[in-house]
C-alpha cells in the first residue's frame, strides 16, 4: 500500500487478486471504513480512497459490494476485444488470431448465477446504501468488465444469446454524482444498471456485445450519456432510461443489433442530440410511457438490414410498419435529423411490398417535426456474398451505393388518436400520412408540382 487512502490491488495484504479480486477489493473497502470513522474531522472526515487494478487478467468470484462514498476504482486500459467476433469465427482459425480475449486491466465476472438468482447476483460491482445521504462520487475509470461466455438457451448457438445473468456495474440505492469513463464492458447481459441516479456521468466508454448496454432506472434526473461506443444485442437495450428528467444523450456512436438504440419511458424534458444510431431493425428510437418535452435534434440515423451471415437469423421482432422513430407523448420536437434507411426489398417485413414508417407519433398531441432529411432507397441487383469479416461485411454494407434506387416509404404518420401535432418540410402530400383536421401539415413541395 502506497499512501493511506491509494491501494494497488496487487499488492494488498488479504487474498489473491488474480483468482479473486472480489475478495481483496472488499477487504480493501472494509479497511477504508475502519480507518474513516470520524464524519467531521477537522472539517473533512471521510475523503475515501483509490483502488488501483494493474494491467492484467483478475477473476471475480467475489461480489463487489460498494457502500462508501468517494470510492474510485481505476486501471490501466479499457481492453476490449470483440468476444462476439472470435466466437463466430470457426474454432480451427482461432490459433491465427492476434489475440483471443479482452486484455487491459481485465476483470472475469466469474459469479456463479443459478436461475433463482436475483437479477442484482450476478453484479461484479453492487453498489447499495440506505440512509443519508446518498451514497455519492462513486467512480469507475479505464479498465474492462468480461462476462466471459453467454448461455444456451435451447437454440443451440450459446454465444450469440445475449444471456448469462450476469451485469457489469449495478448501483440499486440512491446515489449521486457517480461517474463511470473509459470503461471496457463486453459479454454481460447487462452492462451498466443505475436504480435513482442524480448528476450521473456515462461518458466516453466502450460498452458492447452486451444484452443491455446502459439502463437507468426506477428515477432520476440531470445526468449525462455521452461520447459513448455502444452496441446491444437483438434482444435488449443500447440506451434505456425511465421515469427520468433532464438527460442529455450526446455524442454517442451506437452500434447495430440493439432491440432499441435508445427507449424512454416516461422521460421528460430531456436532449437527445448529435448521436449517431445505427440500427439492423425497427424501432431504433423509441419515445414511450408519455414521454414529453423532449428534444430530437442533429442526430444522424441509419437503418439497413443485417450483413454478417452469423448474425441474419436474429431481429428484434418489429414490421418496418413500426417506424423507425415511434413516439408515445406530447410536446416533443424533432427537428433537422438526417435519417436514412437503405434495404433491400426482400429484407422489408411482414412483405417485400411494405412500405417502411420513418416517424410515426402513436399517441399525444403538439408533437413538433420539423426540416428532417428523410433518405429511403433500396439496393438493385445486389448479389449476396459470404462475407466471413463483420467487421468487413458491415462497412462494405455502409459504404454501398451503387446501384440505389429509390424505396417508396412513410415518412411520417400520425395515428388517429393523436391530434395538434404539426409537421413541417419532412415529407410530400404523399410521404405523410396524418388526419389533417386534427394535426397541422406543411408538406415538402413534389418534383414537377
Amino acid at each position: 500500500m502506497s499512501g493511506g487512502n491509494y491501494y494497488d490491488v496487487t499488492q494488498w495484504g488479504t487474498g489473491n487478486p488474480y483468482t479473486d479480486i472480489g475478495e481483496v477489493i472488499n477487504s480493501i473497502i472494509d479497511d477504508i471504513k475502519m480507518r474513516q470513522t470520524d464524519t467531521n474531522a477537522g472539517d473533512g472526515g471521510k475523503p475515501g480512497a483509490v483502488i488501483f487494478i494493474p494491467s492484467g487478467d483478475y477473476h471475480l468470484r467475489t461480489q463487489v459490494v460498494i457502500d462508501i462514498s468517494y470510492l474510485k476504482i481505476m486501471g490501466t486500459g479499457h481492453g476490449f476485444e470483440s468476444s462476439s467476433i472470435r466466437f463466430n469465427v470457426p474454432e480451427d482459425k482461432w490459433p491465427e488470431l492476434h489475440e483471443l480475449w479482452p486484455g487491459g486491466s481485465r476483470i472475469i465476472n466469474d459469479l456463479t448465477v443459478y436461475e433463482d438468482s436475483s437479477e442484482s447476483d450476478g453484479a461484479a460491482f453492487y453498489i447499495k446504501r440506505e440512509g443519508n445521504p446518498r451514497i455519492s462520487s462513486v467512480e469507475f475509470q479505464n479498465f474492462c468488465i468480461d462476462g466471459l461466455h453467454f448461455v444456451d438457451n435451447g437454440t443451440g448457438d450459446a454465444e450469440n444469446t445475449y444471456l448469462n445473468g450476469k451485469t457489469g456495474i449495478y448501483a440499486a440505492s440512491a446515489n449521486d454524482s457517480f461517474r463511470i469513463t473509459e470503461m471496457g464492458i463486453v459479454y454481460c447481459e447487462h452492462g451498466i444498471v443505475m436504480c435513482h441516479s442524480d448528476a450521473l456521468s456515462v461518458h466516453d466508454n466502450f460498452i458492447a456485445e452486451c444484452g443491455n448496454c446502459i439502463e437507468l432506472r426506477e428515477y432520476g434526473q440531470a445526468s449525462k450519456i455521452t461520447d459513448n461506443l455502444i452496441g446491444a444485442g437483438y434482444r435488449g437495450y443500447s440506451i434505456f432510461a425511465e421515469n427520468f428528467g433532464g438527460l442529455l444523450v450526446t455524442s454517442n456512436n451506437v452500434f447495430p443489433r440493439g432491440k432499441s438504440s435508445l427507449h424512454f419511458s416516461n422521460v421528460q424534458r430531456s436532449s437527445v442530440s448529435s448521436n449517431r444510431f445505427h440500427s439492423f431493425y425497427p424501432g431504433m428510437l423509441i419515445l414511450a410511457e408519455n414521454s414529453s418535452e423532449n428534444l430530437i435534434s442533429s442526430n444522424h440515423f441509419l437503418r439497413d438490414h443485417e450483413p454478417w451471415p452469423p448474425m441474419k437469423r436474429y431481429d428484434n421482432g418489429q414490421m418496418d410498419t413500426f417506424g423507425l422513430i415511434v413516439v408515445s407523448g406530447s410536446h416533443n420536437s424533432i427537428l433537422a435529423n438526417h435519417i436514412s434507411e437503405t434495404i433491400a426489398r426482400e429484407y422489408l417485413k411482414p412483405d417485400p411490398d411494405t412500405k417502411p414508417v420513418i416517424i410515426r407519433i402513436v399517441s399525444g398531441s403538439d408533437n413538433y417535426i420539423s426540416n428532417n432529411h428523410i433518405v429511403t432507397t433500396t439496393e438493385a441487383g445486389k448479389k449476396e456474398e459470404d462475407e466471413n469479416s463483420c467487421f468487413e461485411a458491415q462497412v462494405s454494407a455502409l459504404l454501398a451505393s451503387e446501384r440505389l434506387t429509390d424505396l417508396p416509404a412513410v415518412y411520417v404518420k400520425v395515428e388517429e388518436k393523436a391530434v395538434g401535432n404539426v409537421v413541417l418540410d419532412t415529407g410530400t402530400e404523399e410521404q405523410v400520412i396524418m388526419n389533417r383536421k386534427v394535426n397541422v401539415l406543411r408538406a415538402l413541395p413534389a418534383v414537377g408540382a
